[in-house]
């Protein structure tokens, strides 16, 4: 994890520090914890990440869900430090996690504290300097798709994973619980997202063989050394078990190609425009000579993976458009839900997923 951008911890937030130097004391070789800064690291819409500095020499990152969020979605905390702590033999490249408590009277909820991970994440709003030229960035790529090849072969069953999810009828099921969480968050019509889950529904592929998903692998979440080699894959919230081409369909929906309209280069989602990155048929056929699986066009698996990424705007949105936050980030979230969906039904309509606005 970089230095990143931090920002000031409110009064609500009510972090005990008394109560967590005694957690974090016994991970010190030497002394006490005598002085303790506690810095909000900046940006994401979900679980909150602390960076935890004692003495100014030793560093931890805390994860924590919201107070009063539901642990059953995404903010389950035991839960990702049980998967950080069965990958890591396997997979290597993830933080090191130290220990979990669900003391509510130390952060307000379970959390947990994990390795802080030294490297350069490539986010947006990062100065032209410290951008990879052309040759780094192409071997950023490589790394980035060997990488998520790799977390798709993992062994489920070795790793003990093989309890986190339930991968039968797997795609069915993610079609229809997203259709569901968008008519519960929905603020208007939107006829074009209607089209999009029927187009889905009626096109649902066999299931291939399970594996481990991420479910949120993009750049933002990946920490590279100063060169491209993958230091570490961060925010396993989301992960579980089931047909890892829905993973794979996840991180498309991300990756904005150069000739894109601008519109849609515009929601910013990753950086996937610099020179040096394939487009996105360039990544599916990567990552199918990575695997051997088959996943065709690659047309039903981006738009899924829109579909996903237009819900969760729309649910953020939802709250905002309800007077539940005034986070000004979300006022305009509405045009980005009808950007993922009309982007997917040109995906649909040209039967591919690049070049999408071109004869």
């Amino acid at each position: 994890m970089d230095t990143g951008d931090f920002t000031e911890l409110s009064s609500s937030e009510g972090i005990n520090l008394s109560m967590l130097k005694g957690i974090v004391e016994p991970l010190l070789e030497h002394g006490a914890a005598d002085q303790i800064e506690v810095k909000r690291f900046s940006g994401g819409y979900s679980n909150l990440t602390y960076l935890i500095r004692i003495n100014k020499l030793h560093e931890f990152v805390l994860r924590t869900a919201p107070k009063g969020a539901n642990v059953k979605s995404g903010h389950d905390m035991r839960r990702e430090y049980n998967i950080l702590k069965r990958i890591k033999p396997l997979l290597g490249s993830v933080p090191q996690v130290y220990l979990f408590s669900d003391d509510h009277l130390i952060t307000g909820a379970d959390f947990y504290l994990m390795e802080k991970m030294d490297g350069y994440i490539l986010r947006a709003g990062l100065p032209e300097s410290a951008l990879p030229d052309a040759s780094r960035m192409a071997g950023m790529a490589e790394s980035f798709i060997s990488k998520f090849a790799e977390i798709h072969q993992l062994g489920v069953k070795n790793a003990g994973l093989d309890d986190i999810g339930f991968p039968e009828k797997y795609i069915s099921r993610q079609i229809t619980g997203w259709a569901k969480r968008y008519e519960a968050a929905r603020t208007g019509d939107l006829p074009e997202m209607d089209s999009l889950i029927k187009w889905l529904n009626g096109h649902i592929p066999e299931s291939g063989p399970a594996g481990l998903l991420h479910n949120d692998f993009k750049y933002d979440n990946i920490v590279y050394d100063h060169q491209v080699k993958i230091l570490a894959v961060l925010d396993w919230e989301m992960s579980t078990i089931g047909d890892p081409l829905m993973d794979l369909g996840s991180s498309l929906a991300y990756w904005a190609d150069d000739d894109d309209p601008d519109w849609f280069k515009a929601l910013n989602l990753n950086l996937t425009t610099l020179p040096g990155n394939p487009d996105r048929e360039g990544v599916v056929h990567a990552y199918a000579r990575a695997t051997g699986r088959d996943p065709g066009n690659g047309v039903f698996w981006y738009a899924y993976g829109l579909l996903k990424l237009a819900v969760i705007a729309q649910q953020i949105f939802s709250r905002y458009n309800g007077g539940l936050t005034r986070d000004p980030r979300f006022a305009h979230l509405d045009k980005a839900v009808k950007a993922c969906v009309v982007m997917a039904l040109q995906a649909v309509q040209k039967g591919r997923i690049s070049n999408l606005f071109t004869v």
